[in-house]
């Protein structure tokens, strides 16, 4: 397979400390980004790569040559004038699938398993996904259920339909994609050839918890090298299994008012944003398990409850923060409720305290329950804890009077596994 790697561009963001040398070459634990790729990516499977050159290309052709010193091959296309994200690509050739990069990402993701996702789904263009802790300045993805991406847009304001998923820069793409659309002088590959595709259903997600990050800004440089150094990278691998922390929803994210069919009533408990980033900084995945009987008995229908987990997640990222998932039980066995949808009137496996949607997350990401965490304000969730074989937290009280409390007993719990 072809890699193609993008590195053209000028890194305005970095200009105030490396202004002599391109992105590319910026050195990320003492060896340059775009080396660090071409390691990755030849670990992968990977030999033949085609770079994208632009600003300070010289730099790059002469650091890296016809790739012979690290066992790969290596061509140019160089730019003369800045063509877009995207240009260059109407002007080589191309296999009929390649895999394209941006050039200022440091990432340790599976190949393979990206690579079957895009042809189980047949589609023109794969996009790496996952959640971002600042999507307000990033291309955000919407999808439907089955993956399909239904929108491309930059940032997201609007709280009902918040989407947190962000376009990590990684693409497996076919030349279907490009024949697809009208070639111009200047090409953005989001803007002008897959926001195109998308009305035609060709455009899917990958969404991956694997390790992908933009190295774009001085501050996230230090932030990956200090991921490398502790070994987070490697630890979110698919192959790894990993630590999460289950976090109910009511009363433990967002202040208890009941049974919640309505996105304005979502009100995030003050500091949680900061107890799930500390979460995520300690290598735990942040997901919520909830149960929402408000769907089987008809007070909320499963748009309405995307619409208020949406918010959620707005508040969450207004904060920098992310979840990695929320499952949801629909179910509710006891009957007599007006409105109620007799399909989601069952005994099921996966209502707390049964522990269904632990283990679902369990499949779904590779966990070590062991290693993890589920933590809630009821005996609800502490017997789904049990039930899965995770370690037990009670967060304060569910009453309205208590949300302080749950705050509080959230972000000590956050606390006290920092200083493990």
């Amino acid at each position: 397979m072809l890699a193609v790697l993008v590195a053209g561009g000028q890194g305005t963001r970095l200009k105030a400390y490396y202004n002599q040398i391109p992105k590319a070459l910026v050195p990320l634990g003492g060896k340059p980004i775009l080396l660090r790729q071409i390691e990755h990516l030849k670990q992968q499977g990977i030999h033949d790569f085609l770079i994208i050159i632009g600003h300070l290309g010289a730099q790059i052709r002469a650091f890296f040559g016809d790739g012979s010193r690290w066992g790969v091959h290596i061509r140019y296309y160089e730019e003369a004038e800045p063509m877009g994200t995207a240009g260059a690509l109407f002007k080589v050739e191309l296999p009929d699938c390649f895999l394209l990069c941006n050039g200022d990402l440091y990432f340790d993701f599976t190949l393979e398993e990206m690579c079957a996702f895009h042809q189980k789904h047949h589609a023109f263009i794969t996009l790496f996904v996952h959640p971002s802790a600042h999507p307000f300045d990033s291309m955000v993805v919407k999808t439907d259920r089955n993956n399909c991406v239904t929108a491309l847009t930059r940032g997201n304001t609007q709280k009902q339909a918040f989407s947190a998923l962000s376009n990590a820069g990684i693409y497996m793409i076919n030349k279907a994609a490009i024949n697809a659309v009208a070639a111009k002088p200047f090409m953005m590959l989001d803007d002008d050839v897959v926001v195109p595709l998308i009305a035609q259903k060709k455009v899917f997600a990958y969404r991956c918890a694997e390790y992908v990050k933009d190295a774009g800004t001085a501050q996230r440089i230090l932030e990956i090298e200090r991921d490398i150094a502790g070994g987070l990278p490697q630890s979110q691998i698919i192959g790894s299994p990993k630590k999460a922390v289950f976090l109910d929803r009511d009363g433990t994210l967002n202040v208890y008012k009941g049974y919640i069919a309505d996105s304005n009533e979502i009100e995030l408990l003050p500091g949680v944003a900061e107890a799930v980033s500390i979460f995520h900084r300690l290598g735990y995945l942040v997901i919520v398990v909830t149960n929402q009987p408000v769907i089987a008995r008809g007070e909320c229908t499963p748009e309405q409850l995307d619409a208020i987990h949406h918010t959620l997640e707005y508040y969450l990222a207004r904060e920098g923060s992310y979840l990695d998932a929320i499952y949801y039980c629909p179910h509710h066995p006891e009957s007599g409720f007006a409105g109620e949808r007799k399909e989601y009137k069952i005994e099921c496996d996966c209502r707390k305290p049964k522990p269904g949607m632990i283990l679902k997350a369990q499949q779904d990401f590779n966990i070590d329950l062991q290693r993890s965490y589920m933590a809630g304000d009821s005996q609800t969730d502490i017997g789904a804890a049990l039930a899965a074989g995770c370690k037990p937290v009670l967060i304060g009280n569910p009453s309205a009077d208590e949300s302080v409390k749950s705050f509080d007993a959230l972000l000590e719990f956050a606390r006290s596994l920092e200083g493990k």
